[in-house]
């Protein structure tokens, strides 16, 4: 279905698809998401890309609700520096489009770093690759898939 989807196939991970019609005036894709699939917004997570100072494009999940912290991206990074990367960028690196980027299933594999918020929880939901499609997984399992590490990246708004 989705470069993403196929990733979890062919590992044999378990996870369940969510739907929700999109709608294009949307302020938040992920604050979206949680509203129409009626969601706890710290269980559904977005995945942003930011910039090292020397160039690396970084996945960072974090909660609907909250914020990247940049300088705990860059910390657990071992970088001195992250901005929010170009979207035109994240866009090309991922295959993805905004707003429907995936953690998974991505053109290039990217260091990436998952808020830590998410181990307490059973199931996370994250981008499936479309805007209106969510993926629920455990957060150990999306970390696997990923190569990710768990770090204290996010913050409350």
């Amino acid at each position: 279905m989705t470069p993403a989807t196929k990733q979890l196939d062919k590992a044999r991970i378990t996870y369940q698809l969510h739907r929700y019609q999109h709608d294009p005036k949307a302020e938040s894709y992920g604050g979206e998401a949680a509203e129409k699939l009626g969601l706890d917004p710290a269980w559904v997570f977005k995945t942003l890309l930011a910039t090292s100072d020397s160039g690396e494009l970084l996945v960072a999940i974090v909660p609907v609700d909250g914020k990247l912290d940049l300088k705990s991206l860059a910390q657990a990074a071992g970088v001195k520096r992250c901005v929010m990367a170009d979207p035109a960028a994240a866009q090309r690196s991922t295959g993805y489009l905004l707003g429907g980027i995936s953690p998974l299933g991505q053109k290039k594999r990217l260091r990436t770093f998952i808020d830590q918020s998410a181990l307490a929880l059973g199931t996370l939901f994250v981008s499936a690759g479309r805007r209106g499609l969510e993926i629920e997984l455990a957060p150990r399992d999306l970390a696997q898939q990923t190569e990710a590490c768990f770090a204290d990246i996010g913050r409350s708004d």
